[in-house]
């Protein structure tokens, strides 16, 4: 099985490695900083994305590792338009219930709980030991970071961003294209666009 990663970071060392784990034994690296960027840790980085788009034919499926919401979400589609497979990651150490539904083109890391009836749109990131409990409905290109806690039946707009270690209490609703702070304690609807931070969180800007 062969694997092609859009996006040569840190992040997507991480998504590599969870590639392998879920039994994925050939992944190449593209990136647009590529013919300068030749390597990411122990995986060659080959062409960018045009030459990813070139050569779909050579690949399974195709995963995009850009940590960068907005970005993430342009580029899968780009390469769907193209006529990629989309693949999808959960590490065997990933704790993912049956009932759930997680969309293609998502990655959910080791520790990470997804429980019965939560919905994961699109391009999501679930990282490292964060939990989404029952009911929660992540939108596209949703990232939820490492440790932070979505109590159950919440709601996150595309393109936003839980900070590691945020909790978020039940219910709430989170706009689109919203930040939360690291640590934050979210315990009210927050609107679209806007940045909160603190302990209960607060707008920011």
């Amino acid at each position: 099985m062969k694997l092609a990663i859009l996006g040569a970071s840190g992040h997507g060392k991480v998504v590599a490695d969870t590639a392998e784990s879920c039994g994925w034994q050939l992944i190449e690296f593209f990136d647009d900083a590529w013919p300068g960027l030749h390597a990411n840790g122990v995986w060659p980085v080959v062409g960018d994305t045009a030459a990813l788009i070139r050569r779909l034919a050579d690949f399974d499926e195709v995963l995009v590792a850009i940590g960068n919401n907005r970005i993430r979400h342009n580029k899968i589609l780009e390469l769907g338009e193209a006529g990629a497979n989309l693949a999808t990651l959960v590490h065997p150490a990933a704790m993912v219930s049956r009932y759930a539904a997680i969309a293609e083109g998502t990655v959910v890391f080791a520790g990470a709980v997804v429980n019965a009836d939560a919905r994961i749109g699109q391009g999501g990131i679930l990282n490292t030991g964060c939990s989404i409990e029952h009911d929660c409905v992540l939108g596209s290109a949703v990232h939820v970071s490492p440790g932070a806690r979505l109590a159950g039946g919440v709601h996150v707009g595309d393109f936003s961003w839980i900070g590691i270690g945020a909790s978020v209490r039940q219910l709430v609703r989170i706009g689109q294209r919203v930040m939360i702070g690291a640590g934050s304690a979210v315990v009210c609807d927050i609107p679209n666009d806007v940045t909160v931070a603190g302990v209960p969180a607060k707008r920011m800007r």
